[in-house]
């Protein structure tokens, strides 16, 4: 999909959840989810993450065209192979490290670098990948886990792979600004209309 011409395709925004922004239009959000996970997550793990996420190098490329959510429920497999992808209410043309979580989202540690070779992800790419994945899981587990049990495994699956990744560091570069919060912190569990597509076909 990332061959295809993006020239005026959308670019990140309330219709596609702003899947392939920058990280750091997530930091907000994600730095409350991990405060309101205090009491069940290693919030000092999920802090150190979410820091080597966001203030690695932004995307400098062309941007592509991205799927936007690469969930498990979004995957179809026959055989033991991919054989459909479905969902594209995230659609759009950005970072095309918003679809390398795939790797946290779906992979063990154990298949998880044949996949960036396959990929030819770089260092950077890689740990705004690894953010996406996290910062995922960070929103969706306390909005979920009380009503869809199924998103909110996807969703702790995903932290934990995330938090315990051995990957390599990004290379130094110039960090992106943080996004800065408005008067008050955004809840974790307010966050839904821009940062989380609902899934109803996920139970």
């Amino acid at each position: 999909m990332q061959q295809v011409d993006p020239t005026g395709g959308p670019p990140p925004g309330t219709h596609n959840f702003f899947r392939g922004a920058p990280l750091a239009r997530r930091d907000a959000a994600t730095r409350a989810a991990i405060h309101s996970l205090r009491a069940t997550l290693d919030t000092a793990a999920a802090t150190a993450a979410w820091d080597t996420a966001v203030h690695a190098p932004r995307w400098q490329g062309t941007p592509v065209w991205i799927h936007g959510d690469l969930l498990p429920g979004n995957l179809l497999t026959r055989g033991g192979r991919l054989h459909a992808v479905i969902d594209f209410g995230g659609l759009g043309v950005g970072d095309p490290a918003c679809d390398v979580m795939a790797a946290w989202t779906l992979l063990s540690t154990e298949s998880r670098e044949a996949f960036r070779s396959t990929i030819g992800a770089d260092d950077a790419t890689w740990a705004r990948g690894r953010g996406w994945a996290l910062s995922f899981g960070l929103i969706a587990l306390p909005y979920y886990q009380d009503s869809n049990p199924t998103l909110a495994h996807i969703a702790r699956h995903t932290i934990d792979e995330a938090i315990t990744d051995p990957s390599r560091p990004p290379p130094t570069g110039t960090a992106p600004t943080p996004a800065k919060p408005g008067p008050t912190t955004p809840r974790a569990s307010t966050v839904d209309d821009q940062e989380l597509p609902r899934y109803r076909h996920i139970t």
